[in-house]
């Protein structure tokens, strides 16, 4: 009782009085000297965290001078005929190779998101962690997330072109774009959902929700940074992808009009690899190079946002 009295008093609350927050410093709160002096006491503390910042350092740089360097080569060969509705030898014009991306994005987006994130759901909330058949699926998964992208174009040039007849198309690259974003989303969300706390499950079985009721109100909300995660990251391999691409959504030589679905097209990143080994239109090249990364950053700045618009919603 005496304890509650003290801190009662420390806080001012003993007598009504109103306690200003800000006042109140953190007793666990660390600067870098406090971390630095019990560091030198740990050797091995400190060579690891020595090695954890310059990795940090390392990586933050190397990004940055590829963007850097980009920007500058790019930025300067830009210009507003580049963005002229139709395609010519003079204008050299993204706008059909825009759309075409957008829309192998769009579609295989659609295509492997639901069936990544209800396959995970399925081996995390219904199937047992001991079942076979889990085993197998994540292992496969794991598989085919390391396998090159050339092997997914010669598969979709033989399964999809070839013997679905369904030719050089975006739909024969989108399908293939698919099956190569799925197994990242699915181990995404997967992980994602294990990360969640049982007692978020338990908690809404004691309050009478049903396992489908728990899955989409409380389990899915709660995993959605992860899941967001996983989208982005295969949406970022879709959006820089050129080998799958030219062996099933067609040649580069058709880049000069928006394609239908059963149509071939061009997509940025083949018209950028076009462009850079004929090397005839170089500085065009640098500029597309531009363009791909303005808009990889504004569809995932889009994903992000969308995504933390969902989890405030559903808390």
């Amino acid at each position: 009782m005496a304890e509650r009295v003290k801190i009662a008093r420390a806080c001012g609350t003993e007598t009504g009085e109103e306690t200003d927050i800000s006042q109140i410093v953190p007793i666990n709160r660390q600067s870098w000297k406090d971390k630095l002096r019990a560091y030198t006491n740990k050797p091995f503390s400190m060579a690891a965290m020595l090695l954890v910042m310059i990795a940090a350092a390392i990586t933050v740089g190397v990004v940055l001078w590829i963007l850097v360097y980009t920007l500058l080569k790019g930025i300067p060969n830009l210009r507003w005929s580049m963005f002229e509705w139709k395609w010519t030898s003079s204008n050299f014009s993204v706008i059909p190779a825009l759309f075409n991306t957008l829309i192998i994005a769009g579609l295989s987006l659609l295509m492997a998101v639901p069936v990544g994130v209800f396959a995970a759901i399925f081996m995390v909330e219904y199937a047992k962690s001991t079942n076979v058949f889990v085993k197998i699926v994540r292992m496969a998964a794991e598989t085919l997330s390391g396998i090159p992208s050339i092997v997914y174009g010669i598969f979709g040039r033989i399964f999809f072109v070839d013997f679905l007849g369904m030719g050089y198309s975006l739909m024969a690259g989108s399908l293939t774009m698919a099956i190569m974003m799925l197994p990242l989303i699915m181990r995404t969300t997967e992980e994602a959902l294990l990360a969640v706390p049982d007692s978020f499950r338990e908690g809404s079985f004691a309050l009478g929700a049903g396992k489908l009721r728990t899955i989409f109100v409380i389990l899915l909300p709660a995993a959605m940074s992860g899941i967001i995660s996983g989208i982005i990251l295969g949406l970022g391999r879709v959006m820089g992808e050129t080998a799958a691409l030219i062996y099933t959504a067609g040649a580069p030589v058709n880049a000069s009009s928006i394609a239908g679905l059963g149509q071939p097209g061009c997509t940025l990143t083949v018209y950028l690899y076009t462009m850079m080994t004929e090397g005839m239109h170089v500085g065009e090249a640098w500029a597309t190079a531009v363009v791909l990364i303005v808009l990889v950053v504004l569809i995932n700045g889009a994903a992000e946002f969308v995504g933390n618009k969902l989890k405030k919603e559903y808390n």
